[in-house]
């Protein structure tokens, strides 16, 4: 049997189903575009996003060369998955379609799922769980809480466990993106959809500009950096097959010097 597929694997044939196997339902490359999720991504990561985190997406072409990504099932479940899975959690650093052009991968960090409330003020995000209050006293720092009407809130809880989160100092109230820009009022976030933003909070192109991320979308989370170079083409052999777990616990406790680039991406 174990000859047969080794003599099957060996051909063209077999070759072909094999690797488009592993890309359709197992591990998709995938590179960082963009600066939105600095310091715990760097543009210039090659990764592989683990597609089974979530269930499994309905198998498409990529989108290279000007092509647009072509669905090759039908949505049978319409929710955009073969296999239904868990939904993201909050913290967690996922793949997903862009919901106003599904040919384009974004990877953003989820801080609110179906049924939180969150709000922006001065650059600080507040979040109320949909698990209510004494959910929030018996998970979170008391000095990290807030109440804002007959509701407990969670300031920045993201920001101690994942030091890549951070704002960019030059962004300010007279700069050129004054920080209201990133104001948002109270918002009740529809179940099964997910908030996504970027760790580098005033320059991230995310769901403060374009709303939720149904869970049709979502494609896995980044499993591990498999090449990664700057920008003068230096490889960065110290991020090289390590995950966003490992690198974000480099960076605990650290200053992080951080060269911002002006506007959204």
């Amino acid at each position: 049997m174990l000859k047969k597929f080794y003599k099957w694997s060996s051909t063209w044939t077999g070759t072909f189903i094999i690797v488009f196997s592993i890309i359709f339902f197992i591990a998709q490359p995938f590179i960082i575009p963009s600066g939105s999720m600095k310091n715990s991504l760097l543009v210039g990561d090659f990764l592989f996003a683990k597609k089974f985190s979530y269930g499994i997406p309905l198998p498409k072409t990529p989108g290279v060369f000007g092509l647009p990504s072509l669905q090759l099932l039908p949505d049978f479940n319409n929710n955009g998955h073969l296999i239904e899975g868990d939904r993201p959690k909050r913290g967690d650093v996922v793949v997903f379609l862009y919901p106003n052009n599904d040919s384009i991968h974004y990877v953003k960090r989820a801080v609110a799922t179906g049924g939180d409330i969150i709000m922006l003020k001065n650059k600080d995000l507040y979040l109320h769980p949909k698990e209510g209050d004494e959910y929030i006293k018996e998970n979170y720092p008391k000095k990290n809480i807030v109440k804002f009407g007959t509701k407990l809130f969670v300031i920045n809880p993201y920001k101690l466990k994942h030091p890549g989160i951070h704002n960019d100092p030059s962004v300010t109230k007279d700069g050129l993106q004054p920080i209201e820009l990133f104001d948002m009022l109270p918002i009740q976030i529809p179940e099964g959809e997910t908030f996504m933003m970027g760790d580098n909070r005033d320059h991230s192109n995310d769901s403060r500009f374009w709303g939720t991320v149904p869970y049709k979308f979502v494609v896995g989370k980044p499993w591990f950096i498999y090449f990664s170079w700057n920008k003068d083409l230096i490889i960065r052999w110290d991020r090289v097959f390590r995950t966003v777990e490992s690198l974000e616990n480099d960076m605990i406790g650290k200053d992080i010097n951080i060269n911002h680039e002006k506007g959204i991406y």
